[in-house]
């Protein structure tokens, strides 16, 4: 008889820390359309409380919330916002929903434009999208 050669079991496959790279409080803003798009990408934009373009949800920057915008890092642009610019956000845009809690700022189209490549490009190529780190900041004060 032969022996049964035993199979290493497999571990779990370990996905790169997603809250290593926000901490803190995330801004997240919808940049473009939703027409055309997936149902997942549009159930999590609602999640996310953003109904809206030019809409604004300040988050805690936790696994799940770091999942669900990059699940839709094509249609919004995210970064670390700093305690200057939440509040000017409050003072100027913010609305309490139902339980109390400021959600969702609704904010005008940014003075002098998005980047240069538009809105169909991400940060990191001269756009608009994605993850773009504390120059969240100037985004907004630009869109207040």
């Amino acid at each position: 008889m032969e022996a049964k050669k035993e199979t290493p079991k497999k571990k779990p496959e370990q996905r790169p820390e997603k809250g290593s790279k926000i901490g803190g409080k995330v801004a997240v803003i919808r940049i473009r359309n939703i027409a055309k798009s997936d149902g997942k990408i549009r159930d999590t934009l609602m999640k996310l409380k953003l109904h809206k373009s030019h809409t604004c949800s300040v988050f805690e920057g936790t696994d799940c919330i770091v999942g669900m915008i990059n699940k839709a890092k094509d249609y919004v642009t995210y970064g670390e916002i700093d305690e200057e610019t939440l509040k000017m956000l409050i003072d100027k845009r913010g609305k309490k929903d139902k339980e109390g809690k400021m959600r969702e700022f609704h904010l005008s189209p940014p003075k002098g434009g998005f980047e240069r490549k538009g809105i169909k490009h991400s940060f990191t190529q001269g756009g608009a999208l994605g993850y773009r780190g504390k120059k969240i900041n100037d985004l907004i004060k630009k869109m207040l």
